[in-house]
C-alpha cells in the first residue's frame, strides 16, 4: 500500500466498537490491544512515529508486534465495520513492515520459514508427512521446544496419504447437456491432504454440465506468504500463477479453499501498483469463483439422492468475511434431499486455524478451537461441514477421540453424494 492509502485506511476507523464482539481474540482476552480498533491505534502510532515497530517494547504485551502477531487475520471486523475500514490490507502492510524490521529468534525463524517452505510446496509437504508416520504425526519434543510449540503438537496426518494426495486427470467431462467449461485450481495443502475434495468438486461440476480442466502447471497462490507479511514473495507467486492461466478461455477458475479463493480475488489489490501486471491481475481475479458461489450463479441441477442425516456448518473466515459468501453454501446444503440442517452458535467465529496461526499462536488457537468444537457438538450434528482445509483439519483435531464424534466434511463431499457420485 502507498503511504496515502495507509493513512486514509487508518483514519477511516471512527473507534465505534462494532468490531469488538466480532473479534475472536478480543472475545478471548478482553484486551483492547487484541481488538481491531486497538490494533489500528497501534498501527497509526507506528505510522506517526509514536511507537516502535521493533525492539523489546514492541515484542511485549501492549507492544505493536506482539498484538499484530496475535491477530488471526480472519477479517470478521470488516463484516462488522460500518465505516469500511480496509483492515485486512492494513494488517498485511504492517506485517510486511514488521517482517522487514523485526529480528526474530532462531526458533521463530525456523518455524515461520519452515511452515512456508513445506506448506507451499506439495512435494516437500508430502515427504514431511511420510516422515511424520514414524512418530504418528507427533513433532519430536526437542524440535517442538526449539521452535516454541507445545510438545504434544500433531501434524494433520491422513490415514491414507496416497489417497489424500492422488492427482486428478487433466479433464473431467461434463455429464448431460454441456453448459460450459471451468478450471479447477488445486493449490498446495488441498492437493496433498484433500484430493478427495478436489475429486468431489470435479464430480459436482461435471454433474452440472461443466467440463472441468485441471491444469498441471499450477503453483502456490501466495496466500500464506501474504498473511505472514511476505508480500514480495506473494507477488512473485501471484505473477507466476496468473501467467500459467493466461491464453485460456475458461468460464471460471474454481476454488474450494476459502483462504486461497479470498487471496486470489484480491490479486487486483496486491498488484495494483505494478503497471505490467495490474490489468492482468484484475482480469484473472474476475474469473475466480468459490465452488458454492459458482453453483448458485449457474443454478444447480436438482440433486436426487437422499441423504438422511443432521448437519451443521462452520463459516470459513475467508469465505464469509473475505469473500462475503455466507448464504450460498447453506442454500446448497439445504437443497440436498433428506438433510436436517442445524445452525451453529457463532458459526462465523474463527476456529483458530487461520492459515498457520495454530502453529504460531498455539495457546490462543487452542482456546478458539475448544469453543468452536463445543458449539458444533451442541448442535447434535452427525456431520460438520466447512469449506477450507485449515478449518477441516483443525476442527477434526479438536473433536473427541471416540466413535460418537461427528465427521468433518467439505460441502462438495455431501453434494457429490447427493448427485449420486
Amino acid at each position: 500500500m502507498k503511504e496515502a492509502d495507509v493513512e486514509k485506511g487508518l483514519l477511516s476507523c471512527v473507534h465505534c466498537g462494532f468490531c469488538l464482539d466480532a473479534c475472536p481474540t478480543y472475545r478471548a482476552t478482553g484486551d483492547e490491544a487484541d481488538s481491531p480498533r486497538g490494533r489500528l491505534v497501534l498501527m497509526r502510532s507506528v505510522s506517526e512515529g509514536k511507537l516502535p515497530m521493533v525492539g523489546e517494547e514492541a515484542s511485549q504485551p501492549g507492544g505493536v508486534g506482539y498484538h499484530l502477531d496475535r491477530c488471526l487475520g480472519c477479517r470478521a471486523c470488516e463484516t462488522a465495520c460500518p465505516s469500511g475500514v480496509p483492515y485486512g490490507h492494513l494488517l498485511e502492510h504492517f506485517r510486511n513492515e514488521q517482517e522487514h524490521q523485526v529480528a526474530r529468534t532462531t526458533g521463530e525463524r525456523v518455524l515461520r520459514e519452515g511452515l512456508l517452505m513445506l506448506l507451499t510446496d506439495p512435494k516437500k509437504m508430502k515427504l514431511a508427512l511420510k516422515a511424520g508416520r514414524l512418530t504418528g504425526g507427533k513433532i519430536p519434543a526437542f524440535a517442538a521446544r526449539f521452535v516454541g510449540l507445545p510438545t504434544d503438537t500433531q501434524l494433520p496426518l491422513p490415514a491414507d496419504l496416497e489417497k489424500a494426495s492422488a492427482p486428478l486427470p487433466e479433464l473431467i467431462r461434463a455429464r448431460g447437456e454441456k453448459r460450459g467449461k471451468v478450471a479447477l485450481l488445486t493449490g498446495c495443502v488441498m492437493s496433498v491432504l484433500y484430493s478427495p475434495v478436489h475429486k468431489a468438486t470435479a464430480q459436482v461440476l461435471a454433474a452440472n454440465g461443466l467440463d472441468v480442466h485441471v491444469p498441471k502447471n499450477q503453483t502456490c497462490c501466495g496466500a500464506l506468504h501474504g498473511h505472514q507479511g511476505k508480500l514480495e514473495g506473494a507477488k512473485e507467486l501471484a505473477r507466476t500463477l496468473i501467467a500459467s492461466f493466461e491464453g485460456t478461455d475458461y468460464d471460471a477458475i474454481i476454488l474450494n479453499s476459502a483462504g486461497c479463493g479470498s487471496f486470489l480475488k484480491d490479486y487486483t489489490h496486491l498488484l495494483k501498483d505494478d503497471p505490467e501486471w495490474a490489468d492482468r491481475a484484475a482480469t484473472f481475479a474476475s474469473k475466480v469463483k468459490d465452488i458454492t458461489e459458482y453453483l448458485m450463479e449457474i443454478e444447480p441441477r436438482p440433486m436426487t439422492r437422499w441423504i438422511q442425516t443432521r448437519i451443521t456448518y462452520h463459516d470459513a473466515c475467508h469465505l464469509r468475511h473475505g469473500q462475503k459468501i455466507a448464504d450460498a453454501p447453506r442454500t446448497l446444503l439445504k437443497m440436498i434431499p433428506g438433510i436436517e440442517y442445524v445452525e451453529c452458535v457463532d458459526a462465523d467465529q474463527c476456529c483458530g486455524s487461520a492459515g498457520v496461526y495454530n502453529y504460531l499462536q498455539p495457546q490462543l488457537a487452542g482456546q478458539l478451537q475448544n469453543k468452536k468444537v463445543e458449539n458444533l457438538l451442541a448442535t447434535g450434528a452427525e456431520i460438520i461441514v466447512t469449506g477450507n482445509p485449515g478449518c477441516l483439519a483443525w476442527i477434526e483435531q479438536g473433536l473427541p477421540k471416540n466413535m460418537a464424534a461427528p465427521k468433518v466434511l467439505h460441502p462438495v463431499e455431501l453434494l457429490a453424494r447427493a448427485y449420486g457420485e
